[in-house]
């Protein structure tokens, strides 16, 4: 049998009893729920799902990645959007 630890982490308590609801409709407690997701990650090598960003009003999620990058495509198209009214001006 395998050696096991105790792990302590802090969890709002809402989002525990909320937890603790879903896992145990499908057969498991939290604590198997956390290593099921571990094995998991570990086996994978990643997160075993894609972690997304919900934006307010908007049906569409974007990806870590786009979220990450989205700063630099907004500022891109300010500075295009400048020189363009500068060259519409002149």
């Amino acid at each position: 049998m395998a050696k096991t630890t105790n792990l302590s982490i802090r969890i709002d308590r809402d989002l525990k009893e909320e937890a603790d609801m879903v896992f145990n409709a499908l057969g498991m407690n939290l604590t198997t729920a956390i290593t099921v997701f571990v094995r998991q990650a570990v086996r994978q090598k990643k997160i075993p799902f894609e972690i997304t960003l919900n934006v307010a009003g908007s049906e569409r999620r974007t990806t870590t990645t786009e979220a990450m990058v989205a700063p630099e495509y907004a500022w891109q198209a300010s500075a295009q959007n400048e020189t363009d009214k500068k060259t519409a001006s002149d």
